[in-house]
């Protein structure tokens, strides 16, 4: 049975999603959310406090709860897979693989896996939806190394991630994101139910084991009108670099 507190943190997923609760604005009183629901306001702070650990809304000492983001913006400042990121959202994750193929690495996959040229690499063509519906495509190279465990992986799969941890104890521990925008081509168009052109937020990414490994690297394109991003960061932790384009 779920407890009260976590119904109440649902419900108030939903109504952000819905933009009942704008990001910028804030969430209503302790005392007034308790007496919506029913319920103590220990029990009302056990809720807000599930939407603030996953980033969704923030406070200060003394002053009401402030919506940092909308359920469909993804924090760069830790390192989750997409179908968890979906998961602490409350949303439903899914994956498909349209095209899967071993490749000779070419220059830039055996500078950013660590290989040496020519070495046997396995390319992954996936479209990953939210609730149904595609929002990302994922075009990413695996190390020869981790290839055969990846190739395993049924087409349908909604995490590799968490596959991989399970059937090789892999753990993806740390990652460097490039994000920029690209128009969308024929086939990316196709495949997320886009016109041609439309703007697309591309992350380019390089996933290392805990010993700095090179696991894969990818190129992650999203419907720019589906899924934003977002960085928290401070005086004192940032974690967002701006560099030239190239």
């Amino acid at each position: 049975m779920t407890a009260r507190h976590e119904e109440i943190a649902d419900e108030l997923r939903r109504a952000i999603d819905r933009e009942e609760y704008t990001v910028g604005g804030l969430l209503p009183a302790e005392t007034d959310l308790a007496a919506h629901y029913g319920v103590s306001r220990g029990t009302v702070r056990q809720a807000v406090a599930s939407l603030t650990a996953e980033g969704l809304i923030g406070s200060r000492q003394g002053a009401r709860r402030v919506v940092l983001a909308g359920r469909r913006s993804q924090s760069f400042a830790e390192l989750r897979s997409f179908a968890q990121w979906a998961q602490t959202r409350g949303r439903e994750a899914s994956g498909e693989v349209v095209g899967q193929r071993y490749r000779p690495a070419t220059q830039e996959d055996s500078v950013r896996l660590q290989l040496e040229p020519g070495t046997t690499v396995l390319h992954v063509l996936r479209v990953r939806g939210l609730d149904g519906e595609p929002v990302l495509l994922e075009r990413t190279v695996y190390a020869d190394w981790i290839s055969p465990a990846v190739a395993a992986i049924e087409p349908g799969c909604p995490s590799v991630t968490q596959r991989l941890y399970e059937t090789t104890g892999l753990v993806f521990a740390y990652g460097e994101h490039v994000i920029d925008a690209v128009a969308a081509g024929a086939r990316d168009a196709r495949l997320l139910g886009v016109r041609r052109t439309s703007p697309l937020l591309r992350v380019r990414r390089v996933t290392t084991t805990r010993e700095g490994r090179p696991v894969e690297w990818s190129d992650d394109r999203y419907r720019s009108d589906a899924v934003s991003f977002s960085v928290h960061n401070s005086i004192g932790n940032n974690a967002l670099a701006r560099k030239t384009a190239g």
